[in-house]
C-alpha cells in the first residue's frame, strides 16, 4: 500500500530535537508537557479536586506523563483511545555512593538499567542527566550534555582474544572514568550542583544516568536511515504527543477520550509507581470519568470500549544475521509500522486487534508490517500485556521496527516515525 502523501521530515527533525533534549525520563516528560502546553493542555495535580472541564489535561509523575482530551460531547461512560509508551531506555545509573576510583583514575560508581547492550557504551563520550532532589524535596533537572565520562576499553595488545568473544563483566569493568587523582566523597555532586546553580549542601537525592553526547543524525546515501540514542522507546512517545495534540487541534471532536499514557520503567518489568503495572493510568481515567460525574457502572461501560495500542520499537529484519529471524515475517525500515504478535501474550494483539490497526492504518494511508519472533529465539515483552491483564482493556502491540535495539545507540527508517504518527492519530480520532 502507498501512502496518501508525501513523506513528511519536518517530524523527524521534530524527534531529533526531542531525542537530543531528553537525556533522561524526567527530561522526556517536562519536553512532552511543554509541547502540550503549547497545544493548550493544562496540567493538573493529583493532590487537587479534578473538574469536569472539557479540553487537554496532563498528569506529571516523575519520568512518567499521562495526558488526555475530553471532547465537548463526551459523558461519562464515552471510553477512551489509549496510546501507550515508556520514557525509559537500557543505560548506566549513578550508584547512591557515586565517588569511586583506582590506581589514580578517579570513577562513578554506576549499575546497569535494564537490558543494555553494554559493549556499546564502551569508548563512547558520556554526559550526565537526571535530576536532583533538594531538602525540601523539591527536583530539578540536570543535563549536563557534553563529555565527562568515559567507559575505556582495554586495548586489543592486553587481551588478544577480544575479537573472539569480548566479555564485559558487569561489576569491573562498566565503571565510567572522569579524572585523574584520588576520588574525594561529594565530588560529582559539588560538580552537578554548580553545574546546575543550586547549592551542594541542599541536594539530599538524585536520580542520575549517562548518556551518549552524540547527536541524532541522518544515515546513508540517501539519507533514509535515522541514527540516534533512545529510540526504544521515545520515539513512540514523541509520536504520541504529535497525535495527540493533532487531534485536540483538529477540527472536528473525536468519539472518544483520546489519551497518552507515557510510562517509567518498562525497561524492568514496569513494577513501579510510574510504571505500567502500577496504578498511575487506572487512577486517572477512573477520576476522569468520576469528575465528569459518572458512577461505577459508568466507568464499567467506559473501560468496556476502551481499546490500547501499545506501540513501542521491534526489530527490523537484520541483513547480517537473518538466520534469527522469522523467515516468513522480515519488517523493514520505511515500510511503515509493525504489528506484533505472539501467541503466548508476549505481546497482546489478536487478530481483532489486527483488523483494528489495519483500519486505523488505512483511514492514515500508511504502509503497515507484521512482526513475530522466530519459534527459537525468545520473545520480547512490552507494556501491553500488562495494561490488557491490570485494567482489562483491549490492547494491541504495534511499534516500529529498528536495529541495534538497546544499543546506546539505534537505528530506523527515517520515515517511519511520520508513518507511526499518521496512524496513531487516525486511531486516536476515529
Amino acid at each position: 500500500m502507498s501512502t496518501a502523501t508525501p513523506f513528511d521530515r519536518s517530524h523527524t527533525d521534530g524527534l531529533m530535537s526531542f531525542l537530543a533534549a531528553s537525556p533522561s525520563p524526567y527530561h522526556a516528560v517536562a519536553n512532552a508537557a511543554a509541547r502540550l502546553e503549547k497545544a493548550g493542555f493544562r496540567q493538573v495535580m493529583e493532590t487537587e479536586t479534578w473538574d469536569a472541564a472539557p479540553g487537554g489535561k496532563y498528569v506529571l509523575r516523575g519520568g512518567a506523563l499521562i495526558a488526555w482530551y475530553v471532547p465537548e460531547n463526551a459523558t461519562p461512560g464515552t471510553p477512551f483511545r489509549i496510546v501507550g509508551a515508556h520514557t525509559d531506555s537500557p543505560n548506566l545509573r549513578v550508584k547512591p555512593v557515586p565517588d569511586t576510583g583506582a590506581h589514580g583514575w578517579r570513577q562513578v560508581a554506576v549499575e546497569i538499567y535494564g537490558g543494555a547492550l553494554l559493549n556499546t557504551w564502551l569508548d563512547r563520550d558520556l554526559g550526565l542527566s537526571g535530576r536532583l532532589t533538594l531538602r525540601d524535596r523539591s527536583t530539578h533537572l540536570v543535563n549536563v550534555d557534553r563529555a565527562v565520562l568515559r567507559v575505556p576499553q582495554l586495548a586489543i595488545h592486553l587481551d588478544r582474544q577480544v575479537n573472539e568473544g569480548l566479555k564485559l563483566n558487569r561489576q569491573r569493568h562498566m565503571t565510567p572514568v572522569w579524572g585523574l587523582g584520588e576520588s574525594r566523597e561529594g565530588d560529582l555532586l559539588r560538580f552537578l550542583a554548580e553545574e546546575s546553580g543550586l547549592p551542594a549542601e541542599e541536594i539530599t537525592g538524585w536520580d542520575l544516568m549517562a548518556h551518549s553526547v552524540e547527536a541524532p543524525s541522518y544515515l546513508g546515501r540517501d539519507r533514509e536511515l535515522l541514527a540516534g540514542p533512545r529510540m526504544d522507546n521515545l520515539l513512540s512517545v514523541h509520536a504520541g504527543v504529535a497525535a495527540l495534540t493533532a487531534v485536540a487541534l483538529g477540527q472536528a471532536e473525536p468519539g472518544t477520550i483520546p489519551v497518552l499514557a507515557a510510562f517509567d520503567h518498562e525497561e524492568n518489568g514496569s513494577q513501579s509507581d510510574t510504571g505500567a503495572e502500577g496504578p498511575l493510568l487506572g487512577s486517572v481515567l477512573e477520576r476522569s470519568v468520576f469528575a465528569r460525574g459518572g458512577s461505577y457502572e459508568d466507568r464499567a461501560r467506559a473501560w468496556a470500549g476502551t481499546v490500547c495500542l501499545s506501540s513501542d520499537t521491534g526489530h527490523a529484519v537484520h541483513p547480517n544475521y537473518p538466520e534469527r529471524h522469522e523467515p516468513g515475517h522480515h519488517p523493514l525500515p520505511n515500510g511503515g509500522p509493525i504489528l506484533k504478535v505472539n501467541v503466548n501474550q508476549r505481546y497482546s494483539t489478536d487478530g481483532s486487534g489486527r483488523a483494528l490497526f489495519a483500519a486505523a492504518c488505512e483511514r492514515a494511508g500508511v504502509p503497515w508490517q507484521s512482526f513475530v519472533s522466530n519459534n527459537d529465539v525468545p520473545c520480547g515483552t512490552t507494556i501491553g500485556p500488562i495494561t490488557a491483564a491490570r485494567h482489562g482493556i483491549t490492547t494491541v502491540d504495534i511499534g516500529v521496527a529498528i536495529l541495534s535495539m538497546h544499543s546506546a545507540r539505534e537505528l530506523c527508517g527515517a520515515d517511519d516515525p511520520w508513518l507511526l504518527a499518521n496512524c496513531l492519530t487516525a486511531f486516536l480520532d476515529e
